[in-house]
């Protein structure tokens, strides 16, 4: 699939206008750009990127934040799928008890006001959400660095493939300290230095701990298969040991 800038504008439901804007602030990229003429092409995976940017609209989430949460190497998209349900959810509960009220309000001519304005549930499941996000990005030198990196979407897909390789040798019998695998461990530093931010041994060995200690995180790495994680967290022990 390829579209036009101004189908696939169509499509989605925002402006041309709004796709200029996203390309210039780095928060969605055409998937091609016609050199000739200048046209702009979006494919399948920009859809993908569109969608995700349009349920974090719906849930008022500033264009940085979501920036922020999209370009992080760790991104688990099937947990952030299950937390934006979630919130939606929420805020789905809430219209549908100020529709009653307003229904009630319509043939009874009064409401009990009583918590039917009360956004609170919603507002903390959010704003924690939000704080999260900050609390593990906005606010370090690696972030900043992170965001001036021109990321490209096929970026993403070669940061997940070397986790294939991590499971792949555990599957065939290497240890973690192997020299293949500490080769290998080299090669992930490296991919996040190059793509992402400077990756000391220090920031190295603290990602191997969030690898296996946050849930989003392990179950996004166990997917190549169970115990990828722990694999890759001793691999990376023993490479900053060294």
């Amino acid at each position: 699939m390829k579209m036009l800038i101004k189908d696939f504008a169509a499509l989605t439901g925002v402006t041309v206008r709004t796709l200029h804007y996203y390309d210039k602030i780095g928060l969605l990229k055409p998937s091609f750009t016609d050199k000739n003429n200048r046209y702009r092409f979006y494919d399948e995976k920009a859809l993908e990127r569109m969608q995700e940017i349009l349920f974090y609209r719906e849930l008022d989430f500033s264009l940085k934040s979501i920036s922020e949460i999209l370009s992080s190497p760790d991104y688990n998209k099937q947990e952030v799928i299950r937390e934006q349900k979630h919130l939606l959810t929420l805020k789905k509960q809430r219209l549908e008890k100020i529709i009653s009220a307003l229904d009630t309000l319509e043939h009874k001519g009064a409401i009990n006001m009583k918590n039917t304005f009360d956004n609170s549930t919603f507002e903390t499941a959010a704003n924690k959400f939000k704080q999260e996000v900050k609390n593990r990005w906005g606010n370090t030198a690696a972030y900043q660095e992170f965001q001036s990196k021109n990321i490209q979407n096929n970026t993403y897909t070669d940061f997940d493939n070397i986790f294939t390789e991590f499971a792949d040798y555990m599957k065939e019998g290497f240890s973690p300290s192997d020299t293949e695998t500490q080769t290998l461990v080299k090669k992930l530093q490296d991919f996040i230095t190059v793509n992402f931010y400077t990756c000391t041994n220090e920031i190295l060995s603290g990602l191997g701990q969030m690898y296996i200690c946050d849930e989003r995180f392990k179950n996004n790495i166990d997917k190549h298969g169970i115990g990828t994680a722990e694999f890759v967290f001793n691999a990376i022990k023993a490479f900053c040991q060294t």
